[in-house]
């Protein structure tokens, strides 16, 4: 008869594992390996989403890029041409006989009016910030806060209801005539110095576009401030610094690059507003700015406007032409946003988030 011996189990000799243990183990590694590759997708996501806008965009618009060439983007003319007379043919792409597009007026725009709504929108963004976190009590600051927030979710249309019904005639009635009579008569300033309207055009545009994009920089700025040491801020202030010069010289430089990238935020809205830019701006096509107070368009504006005409062009051309004009808006808002980076590099080899070294 044979004996079977059996060990006690040890520390030196702890025994098989259980098979509650493994299956805890091999959980944990599924745990591991599909978190790994849910971040892992949930990064690439994004960038593939758009590879994939800007690539369609580019296939739809390429015939419109073969006939319209560099005119389009120095032309001025935007010219669907003749949808009952014959069809030619350029590079072999059939198009309306008389078409011709020209969207530098479109580019103009765009870039004039989302630099209006910028240079308003940031020292207005940066003072509420302040005083919501330094300035007001707590009591005022959180509702006011809350307000800005929920400013951010108005619709772009109730915007632009707004603007052509209330703010565009008040500009025009009580701000714009001194706006202009003040200004000499000087050539750089004839932009400013001109006939006023009745309120749609570049300024009331850019001075919505403004009210649009304050809660985006204001609400992304406040958070930015609450990160701040205090510490920082009371040793300045110990060092004789009045609450002015700590702002100046301790909070804005330590969030500055924080600052940037909310601008940069606020600036991607503000190029690709449609609604409200087109109810406001007068639809314009064609016409570059005269003045300050003229009526134009974007080139958001213009596709959402012209898209509807766009489908009676039987040969689709037209169409071709609104997708090259919404590949040119997404390369403006890349380069937008490299520089921006390229500006947030810089600063931040100046010195330590403090300011230079």
């Amino acid at each position: 008869m044979s004996l079977v011996r059996t060990e006690a189990a040890s520390p030196s000799n702890p025994g098989p594992p259980s098979d509650s243990a493994s299956v805890r183990e091999r959980l944990r590694n599924a745990e591991t390996v599909l978190w790994h590759r849910g971040t892992f997708v949930a990064a690439v996501l994004p960038f593939l989403g758009l590879a994939f806008a800007i690539t369609v965009v580019a296939i739809k618009g390429w015939p419109a890029i073969l006939v319209n060439g560099t005119h389009f983007f120095t032309g001025s003319t935007w010219q669907p041409g003749s949808t009952y007379g014959s069809t030619v043919y350029p590079h072999g792409v059939a198009t309306p006989q008389g078409a011709s597009y020209g969207a530098w007026p479109l580019i103009l725009g765009t870039v004039q009016s989302s630099a209006i709504a910028l240079i308003l929108a940031v020292p207005i963004s940066i003072g509420a910030a302040i005083a919501l976190t330094e300035r007001l009590p707590r009591s005022i600051a959180r509702p006011a806060n809350f307000a800005v927030e929920l400013l951010a979710g108005i619709p772009s249309v109730l915007f632009g209801l707004w603007g052509i019904l209330t703010l565009g005639p008040l500009l025009a009635r009580d701000v714009y005539p001194h706006i202009a009579s003040i200004m000499p008569d000087v050539p750089v300033l004839n932009f400013f110095n001109s006939p006023t309207g009745h309120g749609e055009g570049l300024f009331t545009s850019g001075i919505v576009l403004a009210i649009m994009i304050v809660p985006i920089i204001t609400a992304t700025t406040v958070e930015l401030f609450r990160q701040v040491p205090s510490l920082n801020q009371e040793g300045a202030r110990a060092l004789g610094m009045t609450d002015a010069e700590v702002t100046h010289s301790v909070t804005i430089p330590w969030v500055r690059n924080g600052i940037i990238g909310a601008s940069i935020l606020g600036l991607a809205r503000a190029l690709g507003e449609t609604i409200a830019i087109a109810m406001i701006s007068g639809a314009i096509l064609g016409h570059t700015a005269q003045n300050i107070y003229s009526p134009m368009t974007t080139i958001a504006a213009t596709i959402v406007s012209q898209l509807d005409s766009s489908f009676t062009d039987a040969t689709g051309f037209a169409t071709a032409t609104l997708a090259e004009a919404a590949l040119v808006l997404a390369v403006i808002s890349v380069v937008v946003n490299v520089i921006a980076r390229f500006i947030v590099h810089r600063t931040g080899k100046l010195g330590g988030p403090v300011g230079r070294g």
